[in-house]
């Protein structure tokens, strides 16, 4: 997920939607810093919008800031058995909720955006698709 503020998209991830830190690294040229759910082995990374590893250029950097503030680059689908207590849990929690659970045929979803523009989906499974 590519962010513009490294600690404010931890503290997001971990205190507003429950991942946990799972790398911090300084590698001089940029921080590898992960984050996961405590439920799963794959790792989220949070990029910062102007490192040069991952932009290039500032041009470059300048184009992804617009385009992951509009929503446009990173996005990711979360899993879970409670689509409508998700939804009760994040909205206590102020997470800019964009969608509403919403009954579709594939089960309920919903969607929320991080502080920098990434759109985030949250789907149910329908009981028959377990």
């Amino acid at each position: 997920m590519y962010v513009t503020d490294q600690d404010a998209a931890l503290k997001f991830y971990v205190e507003q939607l429950g991942f946990e830190l799972d790398t911090d690294v300084d590698l001089g040229n940029m921080r590898w810093l992960t984050v996961r759910l405590p439920t799963m082995t794959r790792r989220v990374l949070l990029q910062r919008i102007g490192d040069e590893t991952a932009t290039g250029s500032q041009e470059t950097a300048a184009m992804l800031r617009e385009l992951t503030e509009r929503g446009t680059t990173s996005w990711m689908i979360l899993e879970t058995d409670d689509c409508q207590q998700v939804f009760k849990t994040l909205e206590q929690r102020d997470v800019e909720i964009i969608e509403e659970p919403t009954e579709r045929p594939y089960g309920t979803d919903m969607a929320i955006r991080d502080p920098f523009g990434n759109q985030i989906r949250i789907t149910q499974p329908p009981v028959t698709n377990r």
